[in-house]
């Protein structure tokens, strides 16, 4: 055989057809890597020419800062992305060192020694003890609230002199690799921006007179890169929500700044959609989703229903009116209406109007609502039993004064939109009263969502699609933490510490309803 041809040894006893197979195959990988590393290239210099363009002197010093924060966050978290996709290979011999700036010699230190489970030499055939030759030290900036410290990680060296074998305690997996931030003090920027709605120039400032002013492009790194990690939790949290029946949905409006090119500084907007558990399911869990539009196929998308109405969820979902979710509806979703929002429209004609017609149906809603407070926190089949025997005489009244006050009040008037509200959606208003798994009304999600609009006065608007969807997975497992009684910087925390060790099978172990604290 020709020295100048062999055979590389992967392709030894395949046929020439089953080479040429396994070559296109690859070749089709190629491409599809390439086309999304492009596709995320020009996302990036679409991102960084918003970031650095003269267009951006249009905003205000304030809406500037958290523009700028949003496009770091997104830049971050493509190049978390871009990297999954393609491992950059090291030249030999090449040392990758970070460059970053030297931890403040006057913040507490506490080491954090890693040393081998033993000091005998592990050489097959060796065994002796070997000595420690020297150290490795690698410092990280940890937060408390209100107090810096700095965690120095001593790595010792260990040589055998016999067989000169060098052992060394592996670095500490960390979501972040070779950053310079603990979890904890992740965990603290992030809880702090999406539950406390501090924007990060806020919180550079406050970080600053705590011993060290992080730069808000910094802290905008981490939450991009740590969007990008927790992303699978929340896709997890859908799975387990679209396994249920009963569903709670709706939606809130959050400005988002127009794509480069269009914005001129100004926003368009878009929506929060979300979804949760009813009280009475065995997990709780509400999951975020942002949207461009309020259009209805973002419904249809995050549920799974294709577009011809086959596939996906299937179940009851309490939503209100909105004519977005009709798409889902006539796919073969049960609707189940709102009896909170019927109610309201009586209560703004009698808080406006003091309208004694109004009054009078405010006390036949109360009486439904008082059967559900006696009802809320039996079993199903209970609940069930008492809405038939209650309820069903309740609302069979409240139908009935519906109509004969409907004869009596002329088309048009804000009385007359009150009744018709309730008697088009009768049908699904009362629909709970069947179904002992329902809820009379969507005030659950509504609470839910009810942060949100604090949240929108302080972040003013979304930088991007990317910031919103961004926004939405840390959101849902921040607040289906609390909704589980868990403190959010907590379960970040440690969901930080954990996962980049964590197993794939197991990772439904660090979801907020069922996750448990380190020991």
């Amino acid at each position: 055989m020709d020295s100048n041809h062999v055979i590389d040894p992967a392709f030894a006893g395949m046929s020439f057809a089953q080479v040429c197979a396994l070559a296109l195959q690859q070749q089709a990988q190629i491409k599809h890597i390439s086309a999304v590393n492009a596709k995320m290239a020009h996302e990036m210099a679409v991102l960084k020419r918003l970031k650095f363009a003269a267009t951006s002197e249009r905003f205000s010093v304030e809406q500037k800062s958290l523009l700028e924060e949003a496009i770091d966050e997104d830049l971050a978290a493509l190049g978390r992305e871009i990297s999954k996709l393609r491992q950059p290979a090291k030249a030999p011999g090449e040392k990758r060192t970070p460059k970053r700036q030297t931890l403040p010699a006057n913040l507490p230190r506490r080491e954090i020694h890693h040393e081998p489970e033993s000091s005998a030499c592990a050489t097959p055939g060796c065994g002796c003890q070997m000595r420690r030759i020297g150290e490795d030290v690698s410092e990280k900036l940890d937060y408390e609230p209100g107090r810096f410290s700095v965690e120095r990680h001593v790595r010792g060296k260990w040589a055998c002199a016999k067989c000169q074998t060098l052992v060394q305690a592996p670095v500490p997996a960390c979501v972040i690799d070779k950053g310079i931030a603990t979890a904890g003090l992740m965990a603290h920027v992030v809880v702090a921006k999406y539950i406390d709605h501090q924007p990060l120039y806020r919180q550079e400032g406050i970080l600053g007179r705590a011993g060290f002013a992080v730069p808000r492009s910094t802290q905008a790194e981490w939450i991009g890169a740590i969007g990008v990690e927790l992303a699978p939790l929340v896709q997890a949290m859908r799975e387990d929500l679209l396994s249920r029946r009963v569903l709670h949905a709706d939606e809130t409006p959050v400005a988002m700044l127009k794509p480069a090119g269009k914005s001129d500084g100004k926003t368009h907007r878009a929506y929060l959609w979300s979804y949760c558990t009813t009280s009475w399911d065995d997990i709780n869990a509400v999951v975020f989703d942002f949207a461009e539009s309020r259009a209805g196929h973002n419904a249809r998308r995050f549920l799974g229903i294709t577009e011809d109405g086959t596939g996906g969820w299937r179940g009851s979902l309490i939503c209100d009116d909105y004519a977005g979710y009709k798409q889902i509806m006539n796919a073969g979703v049960t609707e189940a209406g709102c009896l909170a929002h019927a109610r309201r429209k009586f209560h703004e004609l009698w808080a406006n109007h003091s309208s004694t017609l109004a009054e009078q149906a405010l006390k036949l809603f109360g009486a439904l609502y008082d059967i559900e407070r006696e009802a809320k926190d039996l079993a199903h089949d209970e609940r069930l039993q008492i809405r038939q025997h209650k309820s069903r005489p309740a609302a069979d009244l409240l139908y009935a004064w519906l109509l004969a006050n409907r004869q009596k009040v002329p088309d048009g008037t804000a009385t007359a939109k009150a009744i018709d509200y309730s008697l088009k959606r009768w049908a699904a208003l009362t629909r709970f009263i069947g179904d002992g798994n329902l809820a009379a009304d969507n005030n659950r999600i509504e609470n839910l969502i009810r942060p949100i609009a604090l949240g929108r006065k302080n972040w003013l608007f979304a930088g991007s699609l990317r910031a919103g969807q961004r926004a939405a997975v840390i959101m849902s497992l921040l607040h289906t933490a609390r909704l589980n009684g868990h403190e959010p910087y907590a379960y970040l925390k440690d969901v930080l510490e954990r996962l980049p060790t964590q197993p794939a099978s197991a990772l439904a172990e660090l979801l907020p309803y069922r996750w448990k604290p380190s020991v």
